[in-house]
Order: structure tokens, then sequence, then C-alpha cells
């Protein structure tokens, strides 16, 4: 999750700003972030993890081919930024990877930090996408709040976690990574301020937690899901999501003043 902006959305309703249509640089949250990218990505590779050189499919228009090279940029970036990390690799070398020359690099991105920015809104979008999906449930508008929480909080983590690698880039690479970076980030937490702060809202309203301005209690909760998410990008292995998810459901519940409940955690996914 990542204020500059806190306007308010209600519950279940996706901001306008998680909407917006994308840019070439990627800057607008909604930036070539198709929850299936990874996978295309993934289908379309030649052995070595990239798709074919553009050359390789004669057949295919100039739009079919550019697609392919701007995949090539996002996974040759995702591999790079998550071995060598990302103040440590170049442009120069995302091109070599991708077989891309600088020239093209810069007709798909404005700079190294918009193509950073665009493998961050993949994973964003992919958790906004999901809490939303299970709002739009019908049985979600009568659930109660811990039941609620449990399920955004399970959904959201499933959804940003599928690919560790791009976990560790949502969560790890784009801290301290330049002032485009951090500006884009409090885009993303005004959205998630803005959404929380409408569940909070909800659970007030229904009696289910402690009546007060949950504003910058929120702004604190999207921080400490942030430091959760990268302690477990930083070691994947130690603990399972299902753990992680279960962490998040205390940490919400606690905030907004609902007790938690039995929420054990498994230690297997």
């Amino acid at each position: 999750m990542s204020s500059a902006r806190t306007g308010r959305s209600r519950a279940g309703t996706p901001p306008e700003e998680a909407r917006t249509d994308t840019s070439r640089t990627g800057t607008s949250p909604a930036a070539h972030a198709d929850g299936n990218a990874r996978a295309r990505r993934a289908s379309r590779t030649d052995g070595t993890g990239h798709p074919p050189p553009d050359g390789d499919e004669t057949a295919d228009t100039s739009q079919d081919r550019r697609a392919r090279r701007r995949e090539r940029l996002l996974a040759t970036a995702l591999g790079l930024f998550t071995t060598r990390g990302y103040t440590a690799t170049s442009t120069e070398r995302i091109c070599a990877g991708a077989q891309v020359s600088l020239r093209a690099f810069y007709e798909e991105f404005e700079s190294r930090e918009a193509l950073l920015i665009a493998l961050h809104n993949e994973v964003a979008r992919a958790g906004m996408e999901a809490v939303l999906t299970v709002l739009s449930d019908p049985a979600a508008e009568s659930a109660g709040t811990r039941d609620r929480i449990t399920a955004l909080a399970h959904a959201y983590v499933d959804a940003v976690t599928v690919d560790p690698a791009a976990t560790r880039i949502a969560f790890i690479e784009v801290v301290g990574a330049g002032q485009a970076l951090d500006d884009h980030r409090l885009l993303w937490r005004g959205l998630w301020a803005g959404f929380l702060t409408g569940e909070a809202e909800r659970a007030v309203a229904r009696g289910e937690a402690v009546r007060r301005d949950h504003t910058l209690a929120m702004v604190a909760l999207i921080g400490a899901v942030n430091e959760l998410m990268a302690h477990w990008a930083r070691d994947s292995g130690s603990f399972s999501r299902r753990r992680l998810a279960d962490e998040l459901v205390h940490h919400a519940l606690a905030t907004l003043g609902v007790p938690p409940g039995d929420t054990a955690a498994d230690e297997g996914d």
C-alpha cells in the first residue's frame, strides 16, 4: 500500500484515480497494471526468461512487437532490480538484457524511474483490484467488520505476493528511489487511506468500531502494512502468506478497536 491526498472514497467504491487511463511514463496508478501482464510475459518466453526478439515473428504487427518489447523491458528490469538492486542497475544494462536499443527504451519509458513506477503499479493495482473484487460480492455488504477485514486482508496478500520478486520491487526497491517514486507512492497512499477510512466509518456506523477520526490511524496502518510486506519480501520462506495476512488482520482490527477473535495463523500456505 503506498499522504499527499487522503480524499475519502465510499467503502466498496474504487477511487477514480485507480481507474485513470495510463500514460507512457506509467505515472498513473493504473498504468499498465493488467493483473495478467506477468503471466503473458511468462507464456511468451524464448527459454531465457524473455519473450523472443522483435524479428522472430515477422507476421506480428508493429503494435504487437512494441508490446513484446515493453514486456521484455519490464521482465528484464524486474530480474535486475531484485538481484542487483535498483540503484545499481543502469538503463544501459536493462536495454542489453532485454535486447532493446536505448532509443527504443525511451520510446516506452521517459526514464528508469518511470519503468520502476510501472513495475510498482502492477503490484499496487493488483492489490486494489483484489479488495474491490471482495467487495463486489453481495455477501460483503452485510458482513461483520471482522469477517470483512479478514477477507480483504487475505485477498490483498494473495494478490501482491503472487511473485515474490515483484513484491520486493513494490515494497523494498521503490523506497528511496527518488522524488518521482516518492510522489507516486504518496498518491497510492492517499488512495488507500481514503479506502480504509471508508471501511472504518462503516465499522463505526455498525457499532463495531470505536467512534473517532480514523484518518491518521489509517495512514499509520498503511505504514505498518508496507513494513510487514517488506519484511516478508526480504525472506519469503520465513513464514507463510497465510500468517502474513492474519497479522495484517490483527493490526487492522486493533486499529479500529475491534477485538480480533480467533485467527490462528497456519504455518503453511
